[in-house]
């Protein structure tokens, strides 16, 4: 038995504030289990958990990866797959969980300490003490339905992955870079042949090897009650001493005390080919080793030269490969933690007849950059730049700091010594700005230039599409063939058994022990509004930032919005009317957007060169771009945006300026975007979720909308045009940017958003007088056009329609229904629609029971789009969406006609996840300050209106639930009111259709062709895409329906 003692066993390790960051970190570690906690407090209304275990494997089983779905499915104390999940969900919290190849963790998003701290320790059992049934791994991990085909949650998630670009190419690079006794060689998630034979045994083995408290580290980030935790983990350690190997058992660190990897002792090229019908491009990655983790100085450095390297549009490679010589549509940079770094570049849209040749002229590019003298002021201010994006991620990620604990945890020394040498300054870069240029040169040939490296080059191949397609199904037949109809019957028996026993249901009482937190604990943080100009016509404020801005109105109309947070950043936005734009050219939004910050600029008669643009701008800014306001609630505005630090406040309003009207419409430069996202669109149709909400744009939004007129389905035929135009007479197509930039930026299409400590700012209003000088400051401020004036007739009034899109690059299906629904937010419908929508959408609640629970889909949700008047239903990655649709509506269905009952505990659990999502859209200084303009400006709500909603949403009646499931829900399920998309493999074309069928949609079968439109340019002949069909024989396919497949979300 345990002792009784009641010491703490808790020590400190470290403990230190960041002298860059609003946060102070602790280490502590168990002297009794070894477990590891790091707590980072900051202030905010979230709490967030990352509880990772070094996980290492040395085979394709994907152990892990299953082990970490089969946690969620109950512990010694909570024997019932769900209730972990069911608890969360009523202590304002949500669970997830991810495996990488070095370690597996485990996540709690929690809104305040008091739901946290209810949920840890029963979430810390189910990672440390699981059941790990048999039957938990039978319909989790993998199984033969009987129909015959393949199933399981993890098993269907591999499906949808495994034949991808992306994944063959990583896993052979991984295979060439490593040996057979490393295992950072494997696929952890699991490859699809060895998931078929993986047994229960082996991943109970796993567990007992890797999931001990020595091998764990809890990362810890919000508002923290210490003395509260180091006494749940106290009590936890004591429930589990018996249920673990002894503390002081030998043990191998994973990767520490493993072998290394050794260097490699040549460089090897391979072609690895990836099912694509479009044979038009491919992909190139180049990996390098480079030094170690625990180098922090080294590992800096490295960082930095990636930067010089291809950090923007003016590094070395991005500008040479993409916007000179145009090869590539882009050169990203990533880097691997592991104790040896991973460098890896990856050349995206190069075309396929020149993977070698453009992999040769990388190295040539790389080589002479070594070679030459380096742009040590570039490099330096590179340096400053990173410096800066350290202190602003600490600031504004919701989770500073996660990562780089988990790495230390991993690799370095578990005293936390390196950990603080990491975290508790910047010095490093002072020393880094000291060094020579030949040190930086002399770096680049050692990890990069000169080194031995693993060469991929991707190549598209629609033979192996085909043949991938046809070996399924031929394996699929010999299965059913090999089993016979008595063998399918056991197995039916057999999975629902399974289903059964894991089915239990969880006891009333044990949910009701566990009372809903109170809310105190929840602090959200509060931001101050000041009005300028036109902006004071939506009232009067009274308050000290307020009197603060009105002491520099210089009497300047502009519309300016401040909020006030105390940040050591300024982010300043433009929000941009596109009303005035002609509708014919709004597709040319795209090159316009896409230049605007990579294009030459005048200053003072002098032309500044795009380059030099760029390197200006980053030795100024911390982040800067273009694009549909979205995140501000409104795709149908643009929002343009510059962050700074405080004291650069003019910078950033005078970069502006410049950007917008200064810019040099370039036609090489033009031409170099046209190319680059012309390159971009074969990758782009390459994904079912994307070309699902794709079509979903084209036939619910009207030609007007900016959301439509920028799909991949319009600049698929638009972006040729251009090119086209390009050749034949760029000034035309000169004149017409020009056009938009006149639509655009009228001051009456204005309205600026500064989100800052206002108090640090200098003239935080008169710093605009020079730019609006030459504007016309006489107009009246244009009102904020609507998502809703801009839908099609099918959008307004959804109902008939019906596509079926089958796509050779995909191996499942995804759906997507739309349906009318509210379009204000302070419709007296939207309480009971929330409640509802949050109660159907709860993990472990009645979609994801009857819908993954089954093995149906990867994921479903429903959604509301208040700003355009809609309500969706998305099926994501399904071996069969039809069977998955069909699930679902019968839930629905269900709660309407009064078949199944509200559950009291669920609903309370469903409010709760509406705080949540609350305080998720608050989390940091940065998105209170953003939610706060989009609920004063963009939705025109009161200030009070957060507390109302959820005053309302705590009073929904469950009568009020049941109208709006029958009114609002019900339809998005009906072939009479609800439109309908589907992308899928084509294989599972034939017994879609036929299922929609028979539930009266009347669905079409399209290529994405069919959908596309060029608005009225002028594509050369031979360019414009056929809507023909490659699908497979309708009537040959129809029981191919890969039915029953069981995915996970």
């Amino acid at each position: 038995m345990p002792s009784a003692d009641s010491r703490p066993y808790f020590k400190i390790l470290q403990k230190f504030t960041p002298d860059y960051a609003p946060c102070t970190i602790t280490k502590y570690e168990s002297e009794r289990t070894g477990m590891s906690i790091v707590v980072v407090d900051r202030q905010g209304p979230k709490v967030n958990g990352f509880f990772a275990l070094a996980t290492e494997i040395h085979d394709d089983s994907g152990a892990p990866h299953t082990l970490e779905h089969l946690c969620f499915m109950g512990s010694k104390s909570y024997r019932y797959k769900g209730v972990l999940d069911k608890l969360a969900t009523r202590a304002y919290s949500n669970t997830n969980a991810w495996t990488a190849t070095d370690h597996t963790a485990y996540t709690l998003d929690t809104a305040g300490w008091d739901g946290f701290a209810q949920i840890l320790p029963i979430y810390l059992e189910h990672v440390i003490v699981p059941t790990l049934t048999d039957a938990g791994c039978y319909t989790e991990v993998h199984h033969v339905d009987g129909s015959g085909h393949d199933a399981g949650v993890v098993y269907s998630e591999m499906q949808g992955v495994q034949n991808t670009q992306g994944e063959l190419m990583e896993l052979r690079s991984k295979r060439l870079m490593y040996p057979e006794n490393v295992g950072f060689r494997y696929e952890t998630g699991g490859m699809m042949e060895q998931l078929r034979v993986l047994t229960a045994d082996r991943i109970r083995k796993f567990h007992r090897d890797m999931y001990q408290p020595k091998n764990l580290c809890l990362v810890i980030v919000g508002d923290v009650d210490h003395a509260n935790l180091l006494q749940i983990l106290e009590k936890f350690e004591t429930t589990i001493l018996d249920d673990i190997p002894r503390p002081d058992a030998p043990f191998q660190r994973p990767w520490v005390e493993s072998d290394p990897a050794p260097p490699l002792t040549k460089s090897t090229r391979e072609f690895v080919e990836f099912p694509e019908e479009d044979e038009s491009s491919g992909e190139i990655t180049i990996s390098f080793f480079g030094p170690s983790c625990n180098d922090l100085l080294y590992a800096t450095a490295l960082n930095i030269l990636l930067v010089y390297l291809a950090g923007s549009s003016a590094s070395v490679l991005e500008n040479t490969l993409v916007e000179k010589e145009q090869v590539a549509s882009a050169v990203y940079y990533s880097i691997e933690i592991r104790p040896t770094i991973v460098i890896q570049f990856a050349l995206s849209s190069v075309a396929t007849e020149r993977l070698q040749d453009v992999e040769g002229r990388f190295f040539e590019v790389l080589k002479n950059t070594a070679a030459n003298k380096l742009d040590m002021t570039y490099l330096k201010d590179c340096i400053a730049r990173e410096r800066r994006l350290i202190k602003d991620s600490a600031e504004s990620s919701n989770t500073p700091f996660s990562e780089p604990i988990i790495y230390d945890f991993l690799f370095a020394n578990r005293d936390g010594s390196m950990l603080k040498e990491d975290l508790e300054n910047l010095n490093e870069f002072d020393e880094l700005l000291t060094w020579p240029e030949e040190k930086w040169r002399q770096l680049i040939g050692l990890w990069m230039s000169d080194a031995h490296h693993v060469t991929i080059l991707g190549r598209p191949s629609a033979t192996l599409s085909k043949k991938l397609r046809l070996e399924e199904k031929q394996r699929i037949e010999d299965q059913k063939k090999r089993l016979g109809r008595t063998g399918l019957e056991a197995l039916e028996k057999k999975l629902a058994q399974a289903k059964a026993e894991n089915d239990k249901d969880i006891p009333k009482e044990l949910l009701e022990r566990f009372h809903v937190p109170s809310t105190k604990s929840i602090h959200f943080i509060g931001t101050t509004t000041a009005r300028s100009g036109a902006a004071k016509k939506l009232g009067h404020l009274e308050n000290n930032v307020q009197k603060l801005v009105d002491s520099d109105d210089n009497g300047s109309p502009l519309f300016i919005h401040f909020e006030h947070v105390p940040s050591n950043f300024a982010h300043v936005n433009l929000v941009i009317s596109t009303e005035a734009v002609p509708v014919e050219l709004r597709p040319l939004l795209s090159v316009y957007l896409e230049n605007m910050f990579t294009s030459p600029i005048e200053r003072h008669g002098t032309r500044i060169e795009f380059d030099r643009v760029i390197m200006e701008l980053e030795k100024d800014t911390v982040g800067y771009g273009i694009g549909l306001a979205s995140a501000l609630g409104n795709p149908e505005v643009l929002n343009m945006r510059i962050s700074v630090e405080v004291e650069k406040y003019a910078s950033a309003i005078r970069w502006l300026k410049e950007i917008i009207w200064s810019s040099v419409f370039d036609v090489e430069r033009i031409a170099s975007t046209t190319v680059r996202l012309l390159a971009d669109i074969p990758e782009a149709k390459r994904s079912g979720s994307n070309m699902l909400f794709a079509v979903e744009e084209m036939i619910h939004s009207a030609p007007a909308s900016v959301v439509r007129a920028r799909s991949t389905l319009v600049t698929a035929l638009y972006l040729k045009g251009v090119r086209h135009l390009l050749k034949e007479d760029p000034n035309i197509l000169i004149g017409q940017l020009q056009q938009i930039r006149d639509a655009l930026f009228k001051f009456e299409n204005i309205r600026a958003v500064v989100m800052a400590n206002v108090e640090k700012l200098n003239k935080p209003v008169s710093s605009w007088a020079a730019f609006t000088a030459h504007l016309d400051t006489s107009k009246t401020l244009n009102p904020i056009e609507k998502r809703l004036s801009r839908l099609s007739e099918a959008g307004r009034k959804p109902g008939q329609l019906s596509y079926v899109i089958p796509m050779a690059t995909i191996d499942s299906s995804f759906a997507l229904l739309v349906a009318s629904g509210p379009s204000s937010l302070q419709d007296p419908r939207i309480p009971a629609l929330m409640v509802a929508l949050s109660y159907l959408d709860a993990v472990e609640g009645p979609m994801w029971v009857a819908v993954r629970g089954t093995g149906l889909a990867y994921g479903t949700s429903f959604s509301r789009h208040t700003e355009s008047g809609q309500v969706s239903y998305s099926v994501y990655r399904s071996p069969n969406a039809f069977k998955a649709f069909q699930t679902g509506k019968s839930v629905v269905e269900d709660f309407v006609s009064g078949k199944t009952e509200f559950d009291k505990l669920a609903l309370e659990g469903a409010i709760s996840s509406i705080v949540l999502g609350f305080a998720n859209g608050q989390a940091t200084m940065a998105a209170a300050a953003q939610m706060s303009f989009v609920r004063q400006v963009m939705r025109e709500l009161p200030d009070d209106w957060n507390e109302r909603i959820l005053e309302k949403v705590r009073g929904v009646k469950v009568e009020e639930i049941r109208t709006a499931m029958k009114e609002l829900v019900l339809p998005v399920l009906k072939a009479e009111t609800a439109n309908l998309i589907i992308t899928c493999a084509p294989v599972m074309q034939g017994e879609l259709v036929k299922g929609f069928q028979d539930l009266g949609f009347k669905p079409e079968v399209r290529s994405l062709a069919y959908f596309q439109d060029d608005y009225g340019i002028e594509v050369p002949a031979g360019e414009k895409e056929e809507e023909l069909l490659d699908v497979e024989d309708t009537s040959e396919d129809e029981d191919e329906d890969g039915s029953n497949d069981e995915s996970d979300s």
